[in-house]
């Protein structure tokens, strides 16, 4: 019997354990309730509620629009769904850069409004403080390295990262030091499958990859891309394990057709 079987309620003590027998831990991202009880019930391990909804609920470009209150929201409808995943809310663009005292009261609200179980922040060595400071509320983080969206004006682009000598080295740094500041794990997005690997080798925290080969302890995805229900986003990594995007655009047609033939609805399907 697997780890992530017994688990009736999954904690950062469950993924530890995870990592330490070698069991791979799933995540996937949801930002609404019904689509949430669907991946929970499925025996998901984590639920990511992503600032990806900056784009696949919002429709902007890039991550950096989506507010707190914002988040706060989406993982109030998400925490309402879930029975054993454990629940991770990213802290959006603006909550934690620079200022620990504003990540602490970032990361303070999002706990005491949506009864989620830990934050995500993007970020190696220049947000130690933030996270340190985050941690003596006793709120469990999640780091983030790699490709990390909400600097993408910075990057200039979503190419894949740490492919040089210099930054592969500060991305191994900054994995060391998120864990001795107390991350309980390391989201690796869009980084060489080799570095991942051996990063992932050198920590005794778990991390989970996106784009970043198979050696990490856990892979996450964000759902709305996994199930085809967005077209336009299609990168080397994402694996569609459905097209509900087409499903969807189907069921719409019939029911126009149905509606304007007076087929629907029918002598069965009235009071």
């Amino acid at each position: 019997m697997t780890i992530a079987s017994r688990a009736k309620k999954v904690t950062t003590h469950t993924l530890q354990e995870m990592k330490h027998e070698g069991e791979k831990i799933t995540m996937l991202t949801s930002y609404d309730y019904s689509l949430a009880k669907l991946v929970d019930g499925a025996g998901i391990d984590v639920i990511l509620v992503g600032d990806s909804a900056s784009n696949v609920m919002a429709g902007n470009d890039t991550t950096v629009p989506i507010t707190l209150d914002h988040m706060i929201y989406h993982a109030q409808c998400v925490e309402k769904a879930v029975d054993r995943a454990l629940v991770v809310v990213d802290m959006p663009f603006g909550s934690y850069q620079g200022d620990s005292k504003t990540a602490l009261d970032s990361a303070i609200r999002i706990m005491k409004e949506t009864g989620g179980h830990a934050v995500k922040l993007e970020g190696g060595i220049e947000v130690i403080d933030s996270i340190k400071r985050i941690m003596t509320a006793g709120i469990p983080v999640m780091g983030h390295l790699g490709l990390t969206p909400q600097s993408i004006y910075k990057f200039g682009t979503y190419t894949v990262r740490a492919k040089e000598d210099l930054e592969a080295t500060k991305l191994l740094d900054d994995a060391i030091a998120l864990e001795n500041a107390g991350c309980f794990s390391i989201v690796f997005e869009k980084i060489p499958a080799e570095l991942a690997k051996k990063v992932t080798k050198s920590l005794s925290i778990p991390t989970i990859g996106i784009g970043a080969g198979p050696d990490c302890d856990g892979q996450v995805l964000v759902l709305h891309d996994m199930l085809g229900m967005t077209k336009d986003f299609s990168p080397r990594f994402l694996r569609r394990y459905a097209n509900l995007g087409e499903i969807i655009d189907l069921a719409v047609k019939q029911y126009i057709v149905d509606v304007r033939s007076s087929e629907f609805p029918n002598e069965d399907e009235k009071y």
